[in-house]
């Protein structure tokens, strides 16, 4: 990969100096277009390249959604020794990640937080029958030392 990208690099540079030396317009005219054929190239293997990305996570459910994601469109989540249990690590294109793994994650955890807080609510109400209304906490001065 790296030497076809100098390669590629290299060839660039020659031919732009063979743009900039053309005598006649068609010269200059290939010239150009062999430019943009190779730079639409060199963009598109800059998109193939895979990084690995860091992903710090709230919780344990978070953990478990991310990883489930990952998993279901073949990428493979680790972590390394040492790392905590809310760091998952992936190595992945990084436009298919933030355009189908991290928009989904997003979404489907937007959901998952109201689903939590949803039951949380049920419960409080139903089975401790308060409102768990914590505006209205006494504010208690910490003991100096």
């Amino acid at each position: 990969m790296a030497s076809t990208d100098n390669d590629l690099r290299t060839r660039l540079e020659k031919l732009e100096n063979l743009f900039r030396r053309a005598g006649t317009a068609g010269e200059r005219a290939a010239a150009g277009a062999a430019i943009e054929r190779l730079k639409d190239r060199l963009d598109s293997e800059q998109e193939n390249v895979e990084i690995e990305l860091k992903l710090s996570l709230p919780d344990t459910w978070s953990v478990r959604l991310f990883v489930a994601l990952c998993r279901k469109h073949n990428v493979n989540p680790y972590r390394y020794p040492r790392q905590r249990r809310t760091t998952v690590m992936v190595r992945t294109n990084e436009r298919f990640f933030d355009e189908v793994i991290w928009s989904e994650f997003s979404k489907l955890q937007s959901e998952l937080g109201n689903y939590f807080e949803e039951t949380v609510e049920h419960l409080i109400r139903t089975v401790m029958h308060s409102d768990g209304d914590d505006s209205s906490l006494e504010m208690v001065q910490l003991p100096q030392s």
